[in-house]
């Protein structure tokens, strides 16, 4: 393998304390475009270090719980600051070890900043004590941090998934101990090493290395108050369980299968093909969020097959550093061998696949995680394509007879992450919306909240948590009543 020349300073460390420390049980991170290239190095750390990531946490938050919140919001804005400047310089790396395009990168890497400042400038008003009774006995409603907390966040996207739960966590008194994924930390690490230098030792701690070892000792230790977990579902059953001996408070995002309904009046413009084109194709496919099953009206049915498969033959699949490359790689070789595995079923299964989109170098492309866009254009409710998670760039697409049938298809799922209905008729919408199990569901979309103080939990197994308006500060702090 080729080493590369450029490791960011974060390669092979972690940090306890206010001190990064130099790993000695190091293993390579690969570029997953181009698998003969190491990014970097990434430490896995053994109990004594993950104990030691605990203590000083839990040192920390003795004062740092006490701290007030204008120093808190002060220290957060500097960082915002210092952090800035590295949201350029790291684009590429951020590219190099998760295959990401250089577009998704970047605006992944910028709405870190904006979770930042916008949080920091939020805090005072959430934090406000709250009158609440009208009786004779006053009863105010206080805040106050919950303790020592458990942040552990994917590979599919390592670095905004991650800010948007240490930001707030950290705001609002709590200190930290960050699990990053193992496949690609180096980008988020490269972050957070700017951002925790601007809090004191301890508030903020990074162990990396095996997830079943960190999470078993972080959902086990009674010092951490609180888990907040993205990944998958069965990972989050597990932690669900080790955490329940000392009944830590939980905040999940898990996985999807996001049905789309595409009804008998839908436009199937450029413009609304291309929106649909996103909510699939997007970081190739590996989006918890992602529309992973379209159901659509026999009568359109053909039709949508057809703008479908023009829309993916956009698709230039390469190297994501690429500027004309619009998808890259899937991230390691675990999810790549499983979406293969699930083409070559659904081929064993006689469906008809159709094979999209351009190679932007084919004699490079056996070097990467590549895949092509496909749509299974004959798929049946049943395939286990349609039940699973795929987490790629593979689409069913379903026909159905009646309204009803289509409602039936998308609830039939254990999970309820988001949806899609992409009609003329908002109102139609509305009525499908609340007739369907996910925790968000877009109208001729299928994205991300634009306004970062949204939140809302999936359905069913896909998550544990609640809806927010305030960047989840709800989740990292409780609520007390103050009477006489």
């Amino acid at each position: 393998m080729r080493e590369s020349n450029d490791r960011p300073c974060v390669s092979g460390q972690y940090l306890i304390d206010g001190t990064w420390v130099q790993g000695k049980n190091l293993r390579p991170i690969i570029n997953p475009a181009n698998r003969a290239e190491i990014v970097g190095e990434v430490a896995f750390v053994n109990e004594q270090e993950v104990t030691a990531a605990i203590e000083a946490a839990d040192r920390a938050y003795q004062s740092w719980s006490q701290s007030s919140i204008d120093d808190r919001v002060n220290r957060m804005l500097k960082a915002a600051d210092a952090v800035a400047p590295l949201v350029e310089e790291n684009v590429v790396l951020y590219v190099r070890e998760n295959g990401k395009v250089l577009a998704e990168a970047k605006k992944d890497l910028a709405r870190c900043l904006d979770v930042m400042r916008a949080a920091a400038k939020e805090l005072k008003t959430w934090w406000q004590p709250e009158n609440w009774s009208e009786t004779p006995q006053a009863v105010q409603i206080r805040r106050r941090p919950k303790g020592v907390t458990a942040i552990i966040t994917p590979w599919n996207s390592p670095v905004l998934l991650t800010f948007k739960r240490l930001v707030p966590a950290v705001l609002t008194g709590n200190t930290v101990v960050v699990k990053p994924a193992t496949n690609c930390p180096l980008t988020v690490m490269t972050l957070i090493k700017e951002m925790a230098a601007h809090f004191p030792p301890g508030v903020i701690n990074v162990v990396t290395g095996s997830g079943s070892l960190i999470g078993k000792m972080l959902s086990t230790d009674p010092r951490v108050k609180v888990i907040s977990f993205v990944g998958g579902t069965e990972t989050g059953k597990s932690i669900m369980q080790l955490a329940s001996s000392t009944l830590k408070k939980l905040y999940m995002e898990l996985g999807g299968n996001d049905p789309a309904i595409v009804l008998p009046d839908a436009e199937l413009d450029e413009e609304t093909l291309t929106r649909m084109r996103g909510g699939i194709l997007r970081a190739a496919g590996q989006v918890c969020s992602a529309i992973k099953r379209i159901y659509v009206h026999t009568s359109r049915y053909e039709e949508l097959v057809q703008k479908l498969t023009d829309q993916f033959q956009q698709m230039v699949v390469g190297d994501g550093t690429i500027p004309d490359v619009n998808m890259g790689p899937l991230n390691n070789e675990k999810q790549y061998r499983f979406v293969q595995d699930l083409i070559e079923q659904t081929k064993a299964a006689g469906r008809n696949l159709i094979v999209a989109g351009q190679k932007y170098d084919p004699g490079s492309w056996e070097q990467g995680y590549f895949i092509l866009p496909h749509i299974v254009a004959d798929a049946e409710p049943t395939d286990p394509l349609v039940s699973c998670e795929q987490f790629g760039p593979i689409i069913p697409i379903i026909p159905y007879q009646d309204v009803d049938e289509a409602i039936q298809y998308a609830n039939d799922s254990i999970y309820g992450l988001r949806a899609s209905v992409w009609t003329k008729d908002r109102e139609k919408a509305k009525v499908f919306a609340d007739r369907l199990q996910a925790g968000a569901v877009f109208h001729n979309n299928h994205t991300v909240f634009q306004d970062l103080h949204l939140d809302f939990p999936g359905l069913k197994q896909s998550g544990i948590s609640r809806e927010t308006r305030w960047f989840s500060f709800e989740l990292f702090a409780d609520s007390y009543g103050f009477a006489n």
